[in-house]
């Protein structure tokens, strides 16, 4: 569709989602405001991130993989090539890409592409493109209390102590009113805006509001076992799965749901998760109320997906000084003097300030439903993502499918496509390496078969996919080969019957990951382990 003018864009991205948590992927978390997208947009059933926050992040601003980036793990120093956990110069974000051709950068939230979170900036929001910051540099932490807050380059962690502060309220606050300054600021100028909203919900610490929580009371009574048999019949009747497609067994480390123990701080955990999506969702709605209140809504392109699926992580309180003196994302006691109280405890309910915990494995094999494994891997449960897309001027579908294979380099090439702007080959005197993804603006409009394939790899956890073929492997494993049009649960291992597509698919992978940079996690471990001694 031709339009009169370029489109403004808004690009949601949220912390540690499973896959079928949302209520417009068959979850039990309401949403409308998601779903209110969905109903005038489309929804990718397909479409991956890579399996961790930074480097999707960094996939998701540059169009590369995140070895190319220099994001190969997360932000800590992880070098040789492609691992020093900050983005380089040999790619430029979309801010930066947007900015010089006429648009408008506004971020607000998580930003975790940086190796320093205090002092080296060079990495920081501001000097990567954006014009306006509100938001946390490091990668978790506190939502009540949140460290590193940051407005432009300057710390401001004390506003965090204002009654009734809770971060992600203040995301979704903060991104209205870049919306409705920049329609004041701009009235009568044709000038369209970029704008990167980066919820840390439902990352672990498991902190909610009250109201929030009390909406889920009960919600999750009837256990992990016959919520991921319910969230099953609804993905199958909504056409997100396949009917044929197998649910996988759960996760052998955890028990049969009549025989659990400390059930009340169980539910209480799932319930605390759900509330802080529903706290998003309330967000992202005020977000498209104010376009809508400015007139902005038709001629805006609004995405949203998550950076990897849900979390199976366990918080241990041995953990505490690692959080505190060195990743930046816990306090030993609150701006207030109050102790925090790290770790899973069941002897302590989740949701306060005072509290630091995780859902584990059991709800997040809920949250990935139908598939296997979680965030860190890369099998369907650890990569598979929404991936929700609306803008009424520039869509004729409306409510509609798709279930094209997708990844997250091809949301810059889409983008630039639909902002009529080109990619530079250099940028601040550096050349840039050309992006890796290509445009989903034909997808956009209808489903097509593909063979371009796309790749993954996180800490040795391996795989590729063309068409309707995956090859995986979970670090240190052998490769594993699936049929995603027959059984995209991975539950049918074909790696047997198939050695001459194992073997010409990991030939390929094997290139791709020379090509970008990819360090074996045995030498990236080494390197580790020769630091640690020096």
């Amino acid at each position: 569709m031709e339009l009169n003018k370029r489109p403004n864009i808004v690009l949601i991205m949220n912390d540690d989602m499973g896959y079928s948590d949302l209520q417009c992927y068959g979850g039990e978390i309401e949403t409308p405001n998601l779903n209110r997208l969905v109903n005038q947009g489309i929804q990718f059933t397909q479409f991956y991130n890579t399996a961790r926050c930074s480097p999707s992040r960094a996939s998701l601003m540059t169009g590369l993989h995140p070895h190319q980036t220099g994001i190969g793990i997360l932000t800590d120093d992880h070098s040789p090539d492609g691992y020093p956990g900050n983005l380089n110069t040999q790619c430029a974000t979309l801010a930066e890409i947007l900015k010089p051709q006429g648009y408008s950068t506004y971020m607000s939230g998580k930003w975790h592409m940086a190796h320093d979170f205090q002092h080296e900036k060079h990495t920081w929001p501001l000097q990567r493109g954006f014009e306006k910051f509100y938001g946390t540099i490091a990668g978790a932490g506190s939502f009540h209390e949140p460290n590193t807050l940051t407005r432009g380059n300057d710390n401001i962690d004390h506003e965090a102590n204002e009654e009734n502060f809770y971060y992600t309220d203040a995301i979704s606050d903060q991104a209205v009113r870049f919306i409705e300054e920049h329609a004041e600021e701009k009235r009568g100028v044709d000038q369209p805006f970029f704008q990167y909203v980066a919820y840390t919900a439902p990352h672990w610490p498991l902190h909610a509001k009250d109201e929030d929580i009390a909406k889920y009371k009960g919600r999750f009574d009837e256990g992990w076992d016959q919520l991921r048999q319910e969230r099953l019949k609804r993905m199958i009747s909504l056409g997100i799965i396949d009917c044929s497609w197998e649910l996988t067994e759960r996760d052998p480390s955890q028990p049969d749901w009549e025989k659990v123990e400390h059930r009340e701080w169980l539910l209480r955990c799932m319930e605390v998760y759900a509330a802080q999506i529903d706290c998003m969702d309330q967000g992202i709605g005020r977000i498209v109320n104010a376009l809508e209140r400015t007139g902005q809504l038709d001629n805006t392109i609004l995405l949203f997906l998550a950076d990897n699926g849900g979390c199976a992580e366990l918080l241990d309180p041995a953990a505490h000084d690692l959080f505190v003196d060195h990743l930046l994302i816990a306090r030993s006691e609150s701006l207030d003097g109050e102790p925090i109280l790290f770790g899973n405890r069941p002897e302590l309910m989740p949701g306060p300030k005072n509290t630091y915990q995780s859902y584990g494995v059991a709800w997040a094999n809920l949250s990935n439903t139908p598939f296997r494994l979680y965030k860190h891997w890369v099998h369907e449960g650890g990569i598979s993502t929404p991936l929700i897309v609306h803008w009424p001027e520039g869509l004729r579908a409306s409510g509609e499918l798709r279930h094209t294979p997708a990844q997250l380099v091809d949301i810059v090439p889409t983008l630039l496509e639909l902002a009529n702007a080109s990619y530079p080959e250099q940028l601040n005197g550096h050349k840039l390496l050309p992006l890796e993804g290509r445009s989903l603006k034909n997808i956009f409009e209808q489903d097509e078969d593909t063979e371009v394939p796309l790749f993954w790899e996180h800490e040795g956890n391996s795989a590729i996919r063309i068409g309707k073929w995956k090859l995986v492997k979970k670090y240190p494993g052998d490769w594993e080969l699936y049929n995603m049009i027959e059984n995209r649960t991975e539950t049918v291992d074909l790696a047997t019957q198939y050695p001459d597509k194992v073997k010409d698919m990991s030939g390929m992978y094997n290139e791709w990951a020379a090509r970008c940079s990819v360090v074996a996690r045995d030498t990236v471990e080494k390197i580790i382990e020769e630091r640690k001694r020096t």
